[in-house]
């Protein structure tokens, strides 16, 4: 019989009638065929309030002790989710993190996920009852029990699923998810199907919908997730290896409001530096957003990141003494600013993505002062104030409300079932642990940096018009904004047998571009490393930079994603460096397959 794995959240159970519609749904999909397991979050506001006592008593709570004392808000919901489903006429069992068997580490606030055992629930399972597990918890190998953070019941729900061979339904107060979202873009459509990839950088974004770290964990085990409406009995959006249209350049895009950059210009070209900034501020627990590094020119680069704002002054304090000790020239930053992104799993084979969203910011007046690509998402950093028409324009632009003829229509998905469940939970040992399905070296590449570009509306779109027009392909694309000055750097790579084109069609374009200098060097090997984990491990790209400091090598341009981290290197030195990041990342790398 074929396991489904139900998931309510705070707000799906906030109330006693709440709790009864989402035992109607636990029961209908049992009388339909299957054993059904329901992982609820705590009641509404119930967590908030129990912070808030603990606050009442101590400024700064032990972290086991809040524990102990937030576990307890998903222990009301699943007692009083198993009474709903009695008082219905149905068998339930309740049970806690450490009743099910959740194993994690010790990291209290926090926790990883290392096991799972499967025993006692198919038993239940078995015996006709719907099991309802609470999320959010688990217990350490001393049966304290642990909390797993921000996002904790779906990453309960997802794990569940991926032990158990099961299908995952996340219910929550909306009925999908969106080409964006629909509080901020009036004309935003729900979606139908998106890829895990696709949901992974929507959910970094601030989607809301699911938390980064579950849909980790869905892609890194195949978990098929359905997410649906508690409210409404209709489809929802499946999650999965398959988009809704793998044709279509971009299927969403998102607005992240709050953010600060942060620029350091004079920083010296040479080996370890990278490593030197971005280890001071994962040290101090920092989470780094966008890094790009331009091509360096002269021995000196600049290196742009962002941060919350919430974070700005903290990540200050920690690069200061950095900055002190390897002499870089300048230090600035600014903490108005909002990141814009459009995702899509086709963007990887569609040329004139980048240059029809720059063309829409500048038709908008809006000026663009940093940009980072990944395979299948684009960024820019705007200013705070234009964000809201930044998101828009490019929603327009991409036509993300039309839904096109050849649209996968949502089907509920379908898990493999795990034939021996104890022998599944024991494969997934260390379940949250980091996977690296990829670590490559692209040697086919060369760098053009065009230096001193006035920093103006509409000065990407002209020059990536340009390029797109005489058929040249564009890979990476990184441009930083020198604050106090009113002029940018601006670095891309190309084929390198297109290096010559491309320099000839910037040159050209002088009297539309004001410009300082075009720089091109056809000898750049790129060096990737890809995986899953990558935003919820955050010490990736310092453990990359890290090995190549140690091998001697030099980092030229530098841009992150959530599956993805890419460095270009002198190509003289491409082998060593994907020979240091084997070694550095050895107990890490998976299969792909």
């Amino acid at each position: 019989m074929p396991i489904i794995v139900q998931k309510f959240g705070g707000t799906s159970v906030a109330t006693t009638d709440k709790i009864l519609s989402a035992a109607r749904k636990a029961i209908k999909a049992q009388q339909e065929g299957h054993q059904v397991i329901m992982v609820v979050s705590a009641m509404g506001k119930n967590t908030d309030a129990l912070v808030s006592l603990a606050h009442e008593l101590m400024q700064r709570p032990p972290a086991r002790e809040m524990d102990m004392l937030l576990a307890t808000g998903e222990q009301v919901s699943v007692a009083l989710t198993a009474m709903a489903i009695m008082s219905l006429g149905h068998k339930a069992v309740s049970l806690t993190g450490a009743q099910i068997g959740i194993r994690t580490d010790n990291v209290f606030g926090k926790a990883r996920i290392i096991s799972i055992s499967t025993d006692r629930m198919q038993k239940l399972l078995d015996d006709e009852n719907i099991v309802i597990a609470a999320g959010f918890q688990g217990i350490d190998e001393e049966f304290n029990i642990t909390t797993l953070g921000r996002g904790g019941s779906d990453t309960t729900a997802v794990s569940l699923a991926a032990v158990l061979g099961a299908s995952c339904e996340i219910y929550t107060d909306v009925d999908g998810v969106y080409t964006a979202d629909p509080r901020v873009v009036k004309t935003a459509r729900k979606v139908s199907h998106t890829s895990y990839d696709e949901m992974l950088e929507m959910a970094s974004l601030g989607a809301g919908i699911m938390h980064s770290r579950s849909i980790e964990f869905a892609k890194k085990y195949s978990v098929p997730v359905h997410v649906r409406s508690s409210q409404e009995d209709t489809a929802g959006t499946i999650i999965s290896t398959v988009s809704e249209d793998p044709t279509r350049g971009v299927s969403g895009a998102a607005v992240t409001m709050d953010e600060a950059r942060i620029t350091l210009t004079g920083v010296p070209d040479k080996p370890g530096s990278s490593n030197a900034i971005f280890s001071s501020i994962a040290h101090a627990n920092i989470t780094v957003d966008m890094i790009v590094q331009n091509a360096g020119v002269d021995g000196l680069s600049n290196i742009s990141f962002t941060v919350p704002s919430a974070e700005l002054t903290h990540t200050l304090e920690a690069v200061q003494p950095v900055v002190e000790t390897l002499g870089i020239q300048q230090l600035t930053h600014r903490d108005n600013a909002s990141k814009i992104s459009v995702v899509g799993i086709g963007m990887a084979e569609q040329s004139g993505v980048s240059d029809r969203m720059f063309r829409a910011l500048g038709e908008h007046g809006i000026n663009i002062h940093m940009i980072t690509t990944s395979q299948i998402k684009i960024s820019v950093l705007v200013d705070r104030d234009q964000a809201l028409e930044a998101i828009n324009a490019v929603h327009q632009t991409f036509e993300l409300d039309r839904v096109y003829p050849d649209a996968v229509p949502a089907e509920s998905p379908q898990a493999t079932p795990a034939t021996d469940p104890a022998a599944a939970a024991n494969e997934l040992q260390g379940m949250e642990e980091l996977a690296i399905t990829d670590i490559s070296l692209d040697s086919s590449q060369a760098s053009v940096s065009i230096l001193g570009v006035t920093d103006q509306p509409g000065i990407a779109a002209t020059i990536f018009e340009k390029v797109a027009r005489e058929n040249i392909i564009v890979d990476m694309i990184i441009q930083s904004y020198i604050d106090d000055s009113d002029i940018a750097n601006l670095s891309f790579t190309v084929d390198r047998n297109d290096v010559d084109r491309t320099v000839a069609v910037i040159q050209g374009i002088q009297d539309q571009v004001p410009l300082q200098k075009v720089v091109s060097n056809p000898t750049v090997a790129k060096l990737s490393v890809s995986g899953i984990g990558l935003r919820s491990h955050t010490g990736v790209a310092i453990r990359m930079f890290q090995s190549l400091a140690e091998a001697g090598l030099n980092i030229e341009m530098i841009n992150t994603s959530e599956v993805r981290v890419n460095v270009v290197v002198d190509e003289s030195q491409g082998q060593a460096g994907l020979e240091a990041l084997n070694k550095a990342f050895a107990d890490v790398i998976q299969s792909a397959g």
